[in-house]
């Protein structure tokens, strides 16, 4: 009975740990189906690649990374993304808020034959904590964030955190 209750003790204490981390986070919701590009590879390559913001029309509206193409989650169109991409072997990488429905779209596009196709870890959040700039629609550099919603809100550390 002791070694029962110490199993159950260290599971939870796994899980606590696992959402109280990025890394737990994104492998609790990821497969690692599409492989992941850290901001700082990012910043190294960004003009070399294309960029798909994968989050509602309202997120990319509040900000998104420059040049950033809005494709989208509920509403992902991969007609309209063959149309912008024709070439399957450009770079792109995939960005939502944390990671998660980006890779889910990055399947998506790996599915329908893109060959180069990479998800940014930790997503705009991460971009933002580690201090680089973020666009609204009219090109301007913004301090806000759309924060998807208050309980992923927990990861944006920098900039304005916007609900709506």
């Amino acid at each position: 009975m002791k070694n029962y209750f110490a199993i159950v003790l260290l599971l939870l204490t796994t899980l606590g740990y696992a959402q109280s981390s990025l890394s737990g986070l994104l492998k609790k919701y990821n497969s690692e189906a599409i492989p992941y590009i850290t901001v700082e590879e990012l910043k190294q390559s960004k003009n070399e690649v294309i960029l798909l913001d994968t989050r509602e029309r309202n997120e990319y509206n509040v900000s998104h990374l420059k040049n950033a193409v809005y494709a989208g989650y509920d509403h992902f169109n991969l007609d309209s993304v063959k149309k912008h991409i024709p070439n399957k072997n450009n770079p792109i990488v995939v960005y939502c808020s944390l990671g998660v429905r980006s890779e889910k779209i990055g399947i998506k596009l790996k599915d329908a034959g893109y060959t180069n196709v990479k998800n940014l870890y930790g997503g705009i959040f991460e971009w933002k904590n580690q201090n680089n700039t973020v666009y609204s629609t009219k090109g301007k550099q913004t301090e806000n964030v759309h924060a998807y919603s208050k309980t992923w809100s927990k990861w944006l550390l920098k900039g304005e955190k916007i609900i709506n």
